[in-house]
């Protein structure tokens, strides 16, 4: 089938051209696609779907679980971004696969910035970003394919056209070890991304420094109009375990764009710009704290703003994406993960109906202490984490007709800290707060991101934990 929807292999002009040649499959792929596919039934329920019978034979072995080895497994719902939580990924797949990773739509930053920019829609980065290290890796297609959608461009931004040219032509080396059906699907998606490109006639897009996985993702995103259907087919091309999942804690179409207030009154817009200012540049992001500039005083709240917003006036009120409602009611235990507090995890968390859910929890709910500070938390300990969650679940300094009265103690239940980290674990207060369980997990050391939980020692705390719990 895949050879059918593509047609002949399109080729392109040199990059400097602004017309393309012979490309039947970016003239008659939007056209003909749909009668393969139904976007109506590509959904996120979707389970079973002929399109994909092509490379099934080559993922069910991988990520099909059966029951009796998942029941017992602990589930596990993760608030996180895109970065922190990754590194303990791998090793949590050997404590359960049973997780839903929550994770906001609001990232500006890199490419991600760049398709929004040209395209709209939600940010995708975190996303895809999560999706790559939940991926597949036990057969060497499997490394192909995750190595293909984990790529970037070259920096210059010359370069990175012509090797995007390369890779959607199907030319480049990162293709070898897909077959085939992989190869024609990933394509499909890329070339419709392109597709979309071009039709921005009046915009010029930067390929610099850009996420082959992202540009998978949007494509998709676009095509099926939706969100959940593009985390389905990602998940699936890079060969999830099916009960993991990838939630984005707002199911849209849309562009949201992340609002900040601080307590002098300031209003900052952007994800980026309130966490790790790049002024426009393309390069990867360091998020050194000693390069960072401080902000202008600490953070009373982060909200969502309409995309051409500017103050609090321009505040808007998404929905929380049901799928994340329904797992809060049913995991046995909940994580608020380490990672940028106000902008990776806070925004999953001042939504209606999720502390709500939380508080009404009886289950061990996880705070990750972060082990260095970082421009949204400077001169924090760790009861003031426990207050910004709070908060944060509490919609505090939000709508006053949507204001929860929840103590700490109803979303936050036990502590983990990495040995040796920066944050003072501020015993009394904690104690206030009617928080007790604190718990010491051995850490690293990296040299641009500070003291680290060490994985492994992390997932047998947590596995404790729940072992306790269950005896």
């Amino acid at each position: 089938m895949a050879d059918t929807l593509l047609g002949p292999p399109f080729s392109m002009r040199s990059p400097d051209s602004h017309s393309l040649i012979n490309t039947p499959s970016l003239i008659h792929f939007p056209i003909l696609f749909p009668l393969f596919v139904s976007r109506h039934h590509f959904s996120s329920r979707t389970r079973n779907l002929s399109f994909m019978a092509p490379f099934r034979k080559n993922t069910d072995v991988c990520h099909c679980s059966s029951a009796s080895t998942t029941t017992n497994q602990p589930s596990l719902l993760v608030f996180s971004g895109g970065t922190a939580f990754n590194g303990v990924v791998e090793d949590l797949k050997k404590l359960t696969t049973r997780v839903a990773h929550v994770l906001p739509v609001s990232d500006d930053g890199g490419s991600t910035a760049e398709i929004v920019r040209v395209l709209g829609g939600p940010a995708v980065g975190d996303i895809r970003s999560r999706c790559l290290r939940l991926s597949d890796q036990s057969t060497y297609e499997a490394l192909a394919v995750r190595t293909l959608l984990g790529h970037r461009l070259p920096l210059e931004a010359q370069k990175a056209k012509f090797e995007w040219y390369d890779i959607v032509e199907g030319n480049h080396s990162l293709w070898t070890g897909v077959s085939k059906p992989y190869r024609e699907t990933i394509r499909t998606f890329l070339a419709y991304f392109q597709d979309q490109i071009l039709r921005r006639s009046d915009e010029s897009f930067c390929f610099s420094n850009g996420s082959i996985g992202n540009f998978f993702f949007a494509g998709a995103r676009i095509f099926f109009q939706s969100l959940d259907a593009a985390i389905f087919l990602f998940s699936r091309v890079s060969a999830i375990p099916t009960d993991s999942l990838v939630l984005p804690v707002i199911s849209t179409n849309d562009r949201l764009t992340l609002g900040c207030e601080f307590w002098d009154g300031t209003i900052m817009r952007g994800q980026n710009e309130i966490s790790h200012p790049t002024n426009g540049s393309m390069e990867p992001i360091n998020k050194s704290n000693s390069l960072t500039p401080s902000l202008p005083s600490r953070i009373k709240r982060v909200f969502y703003m309409s995309s051409e917003g500017s103050n609090l006036l321009h505040e808007v009120f998404p929905s929380v994406n049901p799928a994340v409602l329904e797992q809060l009611k049913s995991v046995d235990c909940i994580i608020f993960a380490m990672g940028s507090l106000f902008t990776s995890i806070c925004p999953s968390l001042v939504l209606l109906g999720i502390g709500e859910i939380i508080s009404s929890r009886a289950c061990p709910k996880v705070l990750l202490l972060n082990g260095t500070h970082d421009r949204e938390t400077s001169g924090f300990t760790a009861s003031c984490f426990v207050t910004a969650i709070t908060d944060a679940l509490n919609r505090t300094y939000g709508d006053p007709h949507n204001c929860l009265q929840n103590p700490p103690s109803q979303y936050i239940n036990t502590i983990f800290v990495p040995k040796g980290g920066q944050i003072p674990i501020d015993t009394d207060c904690l104690a206030a707060q009617a928080i007790f369980h604190v718990v010491t997990v051995d850490s690293v050391h990296d040299s641009t991101a500070g003291i680290l939980f060490d994985p492994k020692s992390l997932i047998q705390s947590l596995s404790n934990l729940l072992t306790g719990l269950s005896e």
